[in-house]
């Protein structure tokens, strides 16, 4: 790390929150500058908790994306919740992200932002689909429930409206010497980002509950001279998913590997052998043991 100067620097963590399907995944990408979490058109892609770090000569900002708020059906849904938590009470900066189509929270976490003593910034995204005054009615109901420091109106997909988003998130963070390596850009693992990258695929590839019911697992990652040889095992919860997963004369599989392999040799910029497999694991979804092997709790 290089030398600096502790009374200069600034440091902090940025955690954003809202609702699923607000487009926070496509904004820590787009403030990042690359590819961190992955992103789909269905809601609760993000299940984890996931970190990016911007670093510059005179700050360093840590955001976190977190899962969207929602109203737990499973203890996977809970162990969500539980990162959303924990984002309110190690941040030194809020973004509250929230879209012109949906205005509806969980009280009890309305609640539990607007206790938290760190500034809040409202963020109104996917501007680029609505008129003017539908943004500022979005805009007055937001701040009928929240008491945000500043309000920006963005669009993620687009880039439009960071310049000065990035501009009062610097602003607001406090002077502290930096958190991470100056060389570091996320607290994830490349097996981490594997596994997501094909949780993404398959949330592309497939229909109703099956991606809800899906989870990666990344039981070998070998990384060699021309070539990372990769092993991964797909969890689903019945047979019937199994068998929609493989498809007929494993076509699906096939046509998921494809798609994977492309992201990952992207992701890596080297080449890669992927290996798949399926196993069915019941309800694993409300199971603390299994909960707890995949990194949701503990």
């Amino acid at each position: 790390m290089s030398e600096l100067n502790p009374k200069d620097f600034k440091a902090g963590f940025v955690n954003i929150i809202g609702r699923p399907n607000v487009g926070k995944s496509t904004l820590v990408n787009a403030l990042m500058g690359e590819k961190l979490s992955i992103v789909t058109s269905k809601a609760q892609t993000t299940r984890h908790r996931i970190m990016g770090i911007w670093n510059e000569p005179n700050f360093q900002v840590a955001y976190s994306d977190t899962p969207g708020i929602l109203k737990p059906a499973y203890q996977l849904h809970q162990a969500m919740m539980d990162f959303v938590t924990g984002s309110l009470e190690d941040a030194d900066l809020l973004l509250f992200v929230a879209d012109i189509f949906e205005r509806e929270i969980d009280e009890t976490i309305l609640k539990r932002i607007n206790r938290v003593e760190v500034p809040l910034i409202l963020v109104i995204n996917k501007t680029d689909l609505v008129k003017a005054n539908e943004v500022e009615e979005t805009r007055l109901h937001w701040y009928s429930k929240l008491r945000p420091k500043a309000c920006f109106e963005i669009s993620a997909l687009n880039k439009t409206g960071l310049t000065e988003l990035k501009e009062a998130i610097v602003e607001y963070i406090p002077v502290h010497p930096p958190y991470f390596d100056t060389e570091e850009y996320t607290n994830r693992t490349e097996r981490f980002f594997a596994s997501e990258i094909l949780r993404e695929k398959i949330f592309l590839l497939y229909k109703e509950e099956v991606p809800y019911c899906s989870e990666v697992i990344i039981q070998g990652f070998k990384e060699k001279e021309d070539i990372i040889v990769i092993s991964c095992l797909i969890i689903v919860e019945r047979d019937t998913q199994k068998g929609i997963i493989i498809g007929k004369n494993g076509d699906s599989i096939k046509k998921l590997g494809i798609m994977a392999r492309k992201d990952l040799e992207l992701f890596f910029n080297k080449k890669v052998f992927l290996e798949q497999s399926v196993k069915v694991e019941p309800d694993w979804r409300s199971k603390s043991n299994v909960l707890n092997r995949l990194g949701y709790q503990g």
